[in-house]
């Protein structure tokens, strides 16, 4: 580039901070030229990249703009406006020529006659693959909307793993589809601003482009919660003159007291984005005047020394906040992210953070990524560069032990959270994690048989729970177990919050156990198809199956059963097919659906809160089989000579094809009383890391809870392992629940599963 490193550095103090936050409110619609907004864009490129960069962008932008001619985007303007413009964005954001040809082409495959093998001959491969990698999928045989999506955020992916600069294309796409989107329909607004929100700005978060990500945040919010964009907004500028006069001054302050020291600092303010004060106020609850943050002062550095150096004249000039400093030099976050943090309170007692870092640091907390090609920072080799791409190939691993297509999404949603936490092992080394991850998620980001062989965990020298979720600073120890055949448990599954621990978890029974997780695919399955009352006969049910396995692209009903057991197939998202498939089976047959129909129901209340529908006067009694509780979905068998038994819907003694089974007739409708008083047994099987005093804890607990314990029963199994089997009284199945979660706080207890007796 022709712009010197003296002018480049003044260009990015001048425009420090600036979000859609601090741009106007939206402004009378003027449409654009195409033709003038092309001469903006090879006026830049002409004056600062090279002939071979001017050459391409050139020709790509007359045969785009003949491809797209009689097309026109919702605002009314020529569509080539939309290219010209995502190009612009890639200038500023420093990126080469390929990547602004690949910008001003990136549609034409998707809503023209031209092909990738066109464009491959006119500008070459690297071109071509970048639009194929900006290209959304074609119409693929998806079921729902979010499969689409999760499919196209893949294929995104995929391509992004081979060519950063596909993403960035698409980050560049998605800020002026933003820009814009007032002019679409009010859903597919909100429908856009969830998606940036969710996808796209997490991504650029996790490239540490801090300008996309503030921008796109900012306007995803403005269509999002429009009330509390505007209340922000209008709180920021009713204090603007007041805030630059504050800013002012404390700059002033600091460069006065900095700059004896360090005479090449440079000193500027900034104001955090509207996202980021909707972010403490509207999900954390905070006040305006709660948010320490609002106001920053940044100073940039040559060296490393010199960033300490200012943070201790800082805290020498002004009070500090206890709990406010963060060290992410020594400390980086994942996206490479690097500077001294620390707020302070000022001489009118507002405080204001202060972020310290080096000209490098800042180059990549502002571009990121891009920063490897604004400045040349080298790509080739650069470890740095290495680091940032993992995630994406650790990525697109993990996704590939699951059939569920939208894990990409939810880890992008979950994983790539703004705030990571930096927790301890008891050697002393530093793990990143995202916030919120339980000590599961810690045990599996140190290593896989870390993880496989946990029993149990130490924060800070204390037991805590297996769901604990671990905060910074913590110093958290894994126990294992010596047990060479000791594994990881399904119940894990829906305690960890990393899709990476997820995704090595499905891998363990995938291999480990087969036979296991086919019979309880099939328990899972069952479960399912009750749940959704579907029932069907044997021959029905197979044909039922083979859909459900061509569906997934699925071999054989066994590797079917197989993915369900481990965790590869959410049946929630299948939920939709197995209806459908079940409907247009049932159409197809002219057997009649399996309900017992009752013209006039009698009701009764029996002794144990029931009512059967269609009897009275009987003898009704809870099956001990699976010990039903008020809230369970029940099922009555009329007995010879016994009355009712009443089962859980869900009951293994209770056939999945009640009209195939051999007596369908016995089988009844029953409803719970929802008048009765009575309290029920119900049994539990807890699954303790056993310790002096454990015993009494569970009761001293249930004692606080003034629950009546009918039976206790342990079993001692290996490395102190142990199974408490205990009854309870209950009223119901929400109370039961109730009583569950408290004692999964007491130390040692691992997991607990509800049984029958």
């Amino acid at each position: 580039m022709k712009m010197s490193e003296a002018n480049e550095k003044n260009k990015l103090t001048a425009s420090m901070g600036e979000t859609v936050s601090e741009q106007d409110e939206k402004k009378e619609f003027v449409p654009e030229n195409p033709d003038e907004l092309y001469g903006k864009l090879i006026k830049l490129v002409r004056e600062n990249m090279t002939e071979n960069d001017v050459s391409l962008v050139e020709k790509a932008y007359f045969i785009a703009k003949k491809a797209h001619e009689g097309q026109f985007r919702f605002s009314g303007e020529p569509y080539i406006i939309h290219p010209v413009s995502v190009a612009i964005i890639l200038y500023n954001l420093g990126m080469d020529g390929e990547s602004m040809a690949a910008a001003l082409l990136h549609d034409v495959v998707e809503d023209t006659d031209m092909t990738k093998e066109n464009i491959q001959e006119e500008f070459g491969e690297d071109v071509a693959n970048l639009v194929e990698g900006v290209t959304k999928l074609g119409k693929v045989p998806i079921f729902t909307k979010e499969e689409q999506q999760a499919e196209n955020v893949r294929k995104m992916l995929m391509a992004m793993s081979q060519d950063i600069r596909v993403i960035i294309i698409k980050l560049a796409d998605r800020i002026h589809n933003m820009r814009t989107l007032s002019f679409m329909r009010p859903d597919k607004r909100r429908e856009k601003a969830q998606e940036t929100l969710e996808i796209y700005a997490p991504i650029a978060h996790r490239l540490g482009i801090r300008g996309v990500k503030e921008e796109l945040e900012d306007l995803a919010i403005s269509y999002l919660d429009p009330i509390a964009y505007k209340e922000i907004r209008d709180r920021l500028e009713q204090q603007q003159s007041k805030r630059k006069e504050y800013l002012d001054s404390i700059q002033k302050k600091i460069s006065e007291r900095i700059k004896l020291v360090v005479p090449n600092a440079s000193i500027s303010g900034r104001i955090k984005s509207v996202h980021g004060i909707y972010r403490k106020m509207y999900m954390q609850g905070k006040s305006f005047d709660e948010i320490y943050d609002i106001y920053a002062v940044r100073i940039i550095v040559d060296d490393v020394i010199d960033c300490y150096n200012c943070l201790g004249i800082i805290h020498d000039m002004f009070k500090s906040i206890p709990g406010r400093f963060k060290d992410y030099i020594s400390t980086p976050k994942a996206n490479m992210y690097q500077s001294l943090h620390t707020t302070v309170i000022g001489d009118e007692g507002i405080p204001f953070e202060v972020q310290i870092r080096t000209w490098e640091m800042h180059y990549t907390a502002e571009y990121g990524i891009a920063a490897h090609w604004k400045y040349k920072l080298g790509v080739t080799g650069s470890s740095k560069f290495e680091e940032r791409l993992a995630w994406i190939r650790q990525l697109l691993e993990n996704q590939k032990d699951s059939d569920d297509v939208e894990d990409i999404v939810k880890t992008i949603k979950t994983d790539f959270v703004p705030d990571d936490v930096f927790v301890f092992t008891p050697k002393g080394d530093v793990i990143n994690i995202p916030y919120g991850s339980t000590v599961i998620d810690f045990a599996y980001a140190i290593h896989t048989q870390v993880g496989h062989k946990m029993i149990g965990a130490k924060v800070d020298g204390r037991i805590v729970p297996i769901d604990y979720k671990v905060k910074t600073g913590q110093i958290v120890e894994i126990l294992r177990s010596s047990d060479p055949e000791k594994g990881p448990s399904r119940d894990w599954l829906n305690i960890v919050t990393t899709t990476s621990a997820r995704a090595k978890i499905r891998s363990w029974f995938k291999k480990e156990k087969r036979s296991e997780n086919i019979e309880q695919g099939k328990i899972e399955f069952e479960k399912e198809l009750r749940k959704n009352n579907i029932r069907l006969f044997d021959e029905e049910l197979e044909e039922f199956v083979k859909k459900l396995c061509d569906r997934k692209k699925i071999e054989s009903p066994d590797e079917f059963f197989a993915a369900i057991g481990y965790g590869s197939i959410s049946l929630d998202k299948l939920q939709p097919f197995m209806k459908d498939e079940y409907n247009r089976i049932l159409k197809a047959s002219e057997k009649p659906k399996d309900e017992i129909i009752v013209t006039k129901p009698a009701h009764r209340t029996s002794s144990e809160g029931i009512i059967v529908e269609g009897i009275d006067n009987c003898l009704v009694k809870l099956s001990k089989c699976c010990n039903p509780l008020p809230g369970d979905e029940i099922i009555g068998f009329i007995t010879r000579g016994h009355g009712v038994s009443v089962h859980k819907r869900d009951c293994t003694n209770v056939p999945i094809n009640i009209k195939a089974s051999a007596e369908p007739e016995r089988w009844i409708k029953v409803y719970w009383d929802e008048s009765v008083k009575e309290e029920f047994n119900a049994t539990m099987d807890l699954y303790c890391l056993s310790h002096v005093g454990l015993m009494a804890e569970i009761a001293n607990s249930l004692a606080s809870m003034h629950v009546d314990i009918r039976s206790i029963n342990t079993r001692t199994l290996k490395d102190r392992d142990t199974i408490i089997t205990l009854t309870i009284a209950v009223n119901g199945v929400e109370h039961l629940n109730s009583v569950i979660k408290n004692l999964r706080k007491i130390d040692g207890i691992i997991s607990i599963e509800r049984t029958g007796v």
